[in-house]
């Protein structure tokens, strides 16, 4: 009994958490990210410029993972990506915002940021995004 409680302990100690960094670009582009996301709000990752802020609305965090089995690390990653940006979307119209910016990956608290890439947390069942954000009301 007690070697098959070590081997069970040894394989979940050793499953598989591999940090990809994605383009922000390719996940942003496709189908499923043009019909999901609103015209209406705006964002602005890592440092990239931005028009004036008019109003501060919060900062705040969207933790997204999805299912993983039979989906490569990029497409699983890019899915739980979309769901966070959803996410962030749907508290920038409820706080009143327009936008949201300097949007960073957080995966397992670490910070992350960039204008041009995501960090995301795969493995062999689950992915995961995590990302932070300011929702703000942009001058027009």
């Amino acid at each position: 009994m007690l070697i098959f409680v070590t081997l069970i302990g040894l394989s979940v100690g050793h499953a598989r958490d591999t940090r990809q960094r994605i383009s922000i670009d390719e996940a942003m582009t496709n189908s499923d990210a043009e019909s999901a996301l609103s015209a209406g709000i705006r964002f602005f990752f890592g440092d990239q410029e931005h028009p004036e802020i008019e109003r501060h609305l919060g900062t705040y965090t969207s933790s997204k993972r999805t299912n993983a089995v039979g989906k490569s690390d990029q497409r699983a990653c890019k899915w739980a990506f979309l769901s966070a940006i959803i996410s962030l979307q749907k508290r920038a119209v409820k706080e009143g915002g327009n936008a949201v910016v300097n949007i960073r990956s957080n995966y397992k608290h670490r910070d992350f940021s960039s204008t041009t890439e995501f960090e995301c947390g795969a493995g062999a069942v689950m992915a995961g995004v995590t990302l932070v954000g300011e929702v703000v009301r942009l001058a027009e």
